[in-house]
């Protein structure tokens, strides 16, 4: 039986100290075959296999139900038909694979800016700077999750954890569709009865050399002495699986790329049909947009306003200035203007969001003669200080206080 059909799926239930897990694994559960399924709804139930029906071909991608049969990615054609000969077999495309996993990653990055791509289908997040705007890493991971289903028909399985390794073992082992959280004082516990050939970077040859020298589980990998362990693997792996079955990881998750938008957006848990709450919502996000830039160094040309209906119904409007910026009032009085095109009466809001685009370095200083956003920009800039020295929130524009406060 397929290591990857599912069947030894685990996920986190009830509540868990989420507090030191804040390095996020998703993946796309059999990504390829899933975005195929979304065209072929009635085949969702049934074996599906992508790749080109030929005797000489490989198996692009199974779903879950193929994998049960013992089918694999990179399996012969030939072979995966034998072990499962109701297979449906599905031609592979490309170009839809990279625009699925576009959308997705946009939305990981619309929770932190640390999204570490590996692939067409998986990332590394760091939520750690993500908790107070999203809520807790295991919250941050289920937000994600109904996030890809409700916009993409995809589902991802989540692994959070407090090493990237673990967070990606949870999210193996949560699959499909499901979220493992593994606390710091618990990474031992989940490592060490798992198979030896579950660990990261274990492939077949090794696994087999660990065997045959008795060492079923990752807790036997870590009794072994380095040098026995060194011996049977070389010296280079054997350090490295030493270290790794002790839950020691030290990498962070690196962003290769550069930032392409910085933005903030809330889901309500009720609709709202409060035009001026909206517009608060905005104001509050644009001034935490602008921050962000300033600290990042950034400014954006370009700024988007996102509305997403009752109905799920997205709808963006960009306006594009005339001097790049990272002012806040200025961010707001761009998304209120395009935000008064759509307020039309009745209008019930489930999701809005502010972000800038276009991004380059610099801060902001206009290369006019006149500046209409100095002094704002001066203000702004003060409030950074304030902010840097006594934390966030000391100091807010006057529309967002709330009126009964003291």
């Amino acid at each position: 039986m397929s290591r990857q059909d599912g069947s030894d799926r685990t996920v986190s239930t009830g509540a868990v100290d989420d507090s030191t897990a804040t390095l996020l694994h998703i993946d796309l559960d059999a990504f390829f075959a899933s975005v195929e399924l979304l065209d072929h709804p009635e085949l969702v139930h049934r074996p599906v296999i992508v790749g080109h029906r030929s005797g000489r071909s490989v198996v692009t991608a199974a779903n879950y139900v193929a994998r049960r049969y013992g089918v694999n990615s990179a399996m012969p054609m030939a072979l995966a038909l034998r072990r499962c000969p109701e297979a449906v077999v599905l031609e592979p495309h490309m170009g839809r694979y990279k625009e699925y996993s576009d959308r997705v990653m946009r939305i990981f990055e619309e929770f932190t800016p640390l999204v570490e791509q590996l692939g067409i289908d998986e990332a590394f997040l760091d939520v750690a700077g993500a908790r107070r705007l999203h809520g807790t890493p295991a919250e941050i991971g289920a937000k994600i999750r109904a996030r890809v289903k409700a916009e993409t028909g995809l589902t991802c399985s989540v692994g959070a954890a407090s090493t990237k390794f673990v967070a990606k073992m949870a999210s193996g082992r949560a699959k499909p569709d499901g979220l493992l959280v593994i606390p710091a004082d618990e990474t031992l516990a989940f490592l060490h009865p798992l198979p030896v050939g579950t660990l990261w970077g274990v492939g077949a040859t090794t696994e087999q050399a660990l065997l045959g020298q008795g060492l079923r589980q990752i807790g036997d990998l870590a009794r072994t002495p380095l040098a026995v362990l060194q011996k049977c693997v070389g010296d280079a792996s054997g350090r490295k699986l030493h270290e790794l079955a002790w839950g020691r990881d030290p990498r962070v998750v690196t962003v290769e790329h550069e930032e392409k938008s910085v933005g903030h957006e809330v889901t309500f848990e009720y609709d709202v049909t409060d035009v001026a709450r909206l517009r608060s919502e905005l104001l509050r996000q644009s001034v935490a947009v602008a921050a962000r830039l300033r600290r990042a160094g950034l400014v954006g040309r370009c700024v988007v306003l996102k509305v997403r209906y009752t109905d799920f119904s997205t709808v963006t409007r960009s306006r594009t200035l005339s001097e790049p910026t990272s002012v806040g009032r200025r961010i707001y009085e761009e998304v209120a203007a395009s935000f008064e095109a759509l307020a039309a009466s009745g209008i019930r809001v489930r999701l809005i969001g502010v972000r800038v685009e276009q991004l380059s370095g610099g801060d902001g200083t206009g290369t006019g003669l006149w500046d209409p956003d100095d002094d704002w920009r001066g203000a702004e800039r003060a409030v950074d200080s304030v902010t840097a020295r006594f934390g966030r929130g000391t100091v807010r524009p006057a529309s967002l206080l709330d009126p009964d406060t003291p």
